[in-house]
């Protein structure tokens, strides 16, 4: 597969646009109906993280087929880093001037709330490890570093034809823990690298390594695949959700995590984008899709600042929330907000689309050479 996957860099924008969804939980508290419709569409979001690390494991393999892959770990792990970084620089003074300005409303001093914000935003692990001690959804930045450590390991030892079974070992232990719980109960985090991200990114790494080539003959199949696996995912997630617990339907909106069925739907949906190479091609989402990540990190921020404003026309007694414009506006506001911050961030050298996002190092790269 030399040639480019029109398919892949498109759905990248799309499964970004699923993310975002994920977060600004359209139609809850829009009536049962809509958290029905906020029940369904955040079930059928949940192949959009794990698509991402399998993308990326897949790509390692291409990049590595006929070359030593400790360069590629190394400029990878430092992309990702830099892009956490930049997420970091962003999201950082937002959420500590909401936080200590929410204590300071519930009548807190200011000292105690911003030293105990500061001490929470550098716990050790939170910040290097998990990726939540700032905002917790950048914990897929993280994620995606270990999980490429993790696949190299096995790589470096010579035995990448362990990497899938030992990386479903750990999935089924983070399913467990998330889900699952009336089985077994995990006292610790497991949405990270290694009981989540690992799987995915070996699953992809595995199709390229294995040259599984899906034929374009087959690719109806495949996306037949996607739509059954896609039903068997809201079903068990309605049962988890709903039936289990003894709750109605649409009552409130059961938030799931991933499935068993959710590492069926990426699979089948991965698979037939591969089988459809040139998907996409002709419009803008491949070009879109560098833009993904950038997205990823910027839009906590602005979502944050949409609720903030939300909040305090609420507290004016304007009782947005529960409005059907609300629900309708703020996700494609908050998607289309983090794509301007992110080119804005571009255009004033802070970080480089395409290249660094160490915060600053294009500008002071441009200082340096002026």
């Amino acid at each position: 597969m030399g040639e480019r996957i029109y398919s892949l860099d498109a759905m990248r924008i799309v499964a970004m646009g699923f993310i975002v969804m994920i977060h600004t939980d359209p139609f809850q508290g829009v009536g049962t109906l809509g958290n029905m419709v906020n029940f369904a569409i955040k079930t059928t979001a949940r192949f959009a993280v794990p698509f991402f690390f399998v993308t990326a494991g897949f790509l390692f393999a291409l990049k590595t087929a006929d070359r030593e892959p400790t360069a590629y770990l190394k400029k990878r792990v430092a992309s990702i880093s830099s892009f956490y970084v930049f997420g970091l620089a962003l999201s950082a003074p937002v959420f500590f001037i909401g936080l200590v300005g929410s204590e300071a409303l519930d009548g807190r001093p200011l000292a105690p709330a911003a030293i105990e914000t500061v001490a929470a935003f550098l716990s050790p692990v939170e910040l290097l490890y998990y990726g939540t001690s700032v905002s917790e959804i950048l914990w897929f930045l993280p994620a995606l570093a270990v999980s490429f450590l993790l696949v190299y390991a096995f790589i470096a030892v010579g035995k990448p034809g362990y990497l899938l079974p030992v990386a479903a070992a750990f999935h089924v232990v983070g399913l467990l823990g998330t889900n699952y719980t009336m089985f077994v109960e995990v006292p610790f985090e497991i949405r990270d690298g290694l009981f989540f991200g690992f799987f995915y990114t070996g699953l992809g790494y595995t199709i390229a390594a294995r040259d599984w080539r899906p034929s374009s003959d087959r690719s109806r199949r495949y996306l037949a695949a996607t739509g059954v696996f896609a039903l068997a995912q809201f079903g068990e997630f309605y049962a988890l959700g709903y039936p289990l617990r003894g709750e109605a339907f649409g009552a409130y909106v059961y938030a799931p995590s991933y499935g068993i069925t959710t590492a069926l739907l990426t699979a089948s949906l991965f698979l037939f984008l591969l089988s459809r190479p040139q998907l996409g091609r002709g419009t803008p989402l491949p070009s879109w899709g560098s833009y993904a990540v950038g997205i990823y990190v910027c839009h906590p921020v602005v979502f944050a600042a949409l609720r903030a404003g939300r909040e305090l026309l609420e507290a004016a007694g304007y009782p947005l929330a529960a409005t059907l414009g609300w629900h309708l506006l703020s996700t494609p506001a908050t998607f289309f907000g983090a794509l301007a911050v992110y080119v804005l961030a571009s255009k004033l050298r802070v970080i480089e689309i395409g290249g660094t996002h160490w915060p600053g190092e294009p500008w002071l790269r441009a200082i340096r050479s002026g």
